[in-house]
């Protein structure tokens, strides 16, 4: 399945190995997912070494500053410099990221505690063409100048090259020259609109895990400078709220609110259309907003828990209330 198709994502093999074999148990997506990144960890470092396609990648290329990962395991990645434009990645991300940590030889923590140590990849000297030339061990029973490390291959300056038998200088030579002059297939979204992006990653995401609306508008949000974060944010108002038996709130409550203020309407595509600054402007009166709402639920309504509303919409429109009647009612 991954060979034909390489960009499909763990979650949508994990669902269909379940279609076919309801019988197995969902324990073994953790297993799946880590051995996914160790065939993709060696196949795409052997395709490229073959000359091979490893699928295309399409990156969205704009000025607008999102929230990003800004880290990969020991790896820094710089920022982007202010007025630079940035290219998201839409398409491929799984893909470059086990590419960039094997040509790098990065050591990456899983969130699982599992380590993974992209530097044990090597080139099998001795294989053909055909066989699987990049692999994660060097046998014992073998010659070990027959296996070079895939960043040694790199990074390795002339003198480690030319210590390896003479038979094996043109294989080295040519393996080089492959990785260093691959061409990865590119396709460039520039200069769109954050829900063009969107319905672009949506229809291309077969089978993946869409993007929801509050991690769209997460990213979208994200500001370094004025220490906002969507996500951080919500987690705390979620925080403030438990004691008071209302943190079952969904986080779009919390988008519709400030799209109904700055917009008069909480449509999916008004939401998307809020500029980054006022929305942060915004948040903390209508945080303040809802949290009067909340408050009056519960004294006035004698509605003593999130869960007995008839519907957590029914907090918007009160919260709007609030936010241009502030105080008490």
């Amino acid at each position: 399945m991954l060979k034909s198709l390489p960009g499909l994502r763990p979650v949508a093999i994990f669902e269909e190995i379940c279609r076919r074999h309801p019988e197995i148990s969902t324990g073994i997506r953790r297993t799946l997912e880590r051995r996914i990144r160790s065939w993709r960890a060696l196949n795409g470092p052997d395709s490229i070494v073959k000359g091979y396609p490893v699928g295309t990648f399409i990156f969205w290329a704009t000025k607008e500053r999102l929230r990003h990962i800004r880290d990969l395991g020991s790896e820094k990645l710089p920022p982007p410099k202010e007025g630079e434009t940035a290219s998201y990645v839409l398409d491929g991300q799984q893909r470059i990221t086990s590419l960039y940590a094997t040509l790098k030889g990065l050591t990456v923590d899983r969130e699982s505690g599992q380590r993974d140590d992209f530097a044990k990849v090597y080139i099998d000297l001795d294989a053909a063409e055909d066989e699987q030339l990049v692999v994660t061990e060097v046998l014992s029973d073998r010659n070990q100048n027959s296996f070079i490390r895939l960043t040694d291959l790199l990074h390795g300056g002339l003198t480690a090259l030319a210590a390896y038998p003479t038979h094996y200088h043109k294989k080295l030579e040519e393996y080089r020259r492959r990785i260093e002059s691959y061409d990865f297939p590119v396709i460039e979204v520039r200069d769109v609109a954050i829900d063009v992006a969107t319905e672009i990653f949506t229809r291309i995401n077969v089978g993946g895990t869409p993007l929801t609306l509050f991690e769209i508008m997460v990213a979208k949000t994200y500001d370094e400078a004025r220490d906002f974060d969507l996500a951080v944010k919500f987690d705390e108002l979620v925080e403030r709220l438990e004691p008071f038996n209302y943190e079952t709130i969904s986080d779009a409550i919390v988008l519709q609110l400030v799209a109904l203020i700055l917009g008069k309407e909480c449509k999916k595509q008004i939401i998307l259309k809020i500029g980054k600054r006022e929305f942060i402007d915004t948040w903390p009166r209508a945080i303040g907003a809802l949290e009067e709402a909340v408050e009056y639920f519960r004294n006035v309504y004698g509605i003593p828990v999130s869960q007995l509303l008839p519907y957590n919409a029914l907090l918007v429109p009160f919260s709007y209330f609030f936010f241009h009647h502030p105080g008490p009612t």
